[in-house]
This record gives C-alpha cells, structure tokens and sequence, in this order.
C-alpha cells in the first residue's frame, strides 16, 4: 500500500546504524495519502504521496454541495 500511483515512490531499505555502530535493518515509507483524484475524467480514489500533491500533479475532485 505504501507506493504512490503517480509518481511510483515506493517504500526504501537501509541500515540504521546506533551510536555504537551496531547495525540494523530499517526501512523509509513514503507519505502515502488516499484520496479522491479526478483521473481520465473521472473521479477516483488513489494513492498519492505528499510531494506530488503538494507540486499538483494530482488534480483533486472537490465535493460539490
């Protein structure tokens, strides 16, 4: 679920590496937001990280009321 539909970001490994440089598997997610995008036309939900919809690269559908 982790894993952006736009631009792909995805979660990443690494090794976290205490003061006495004991080392240890760890990974990054990314921050990954369900919302309701408007895609082809249509309004769906996606998975979206923070950064492309902060530089607008996902159009959101707003509720009309």
């Amino acid at each position: 679920m982790a894993k952006c539909e736009i631009c792909g970001k995805g979660v990443s490994f690494g090794i976290k590496v205490s003061h006495s440089h004991r080392r240890t598997n760890r990974t990054w997610k990314p921050n990954v937001k369900r919302i309701k995008a408007v895609v082809n036309g249509t309004p769906c939900h996606v998975n979206a990280c923070s950064r492309c919809l902060r530089s607008g690269k996902v159009t959101r559908a707003v509720r009309a009321i």
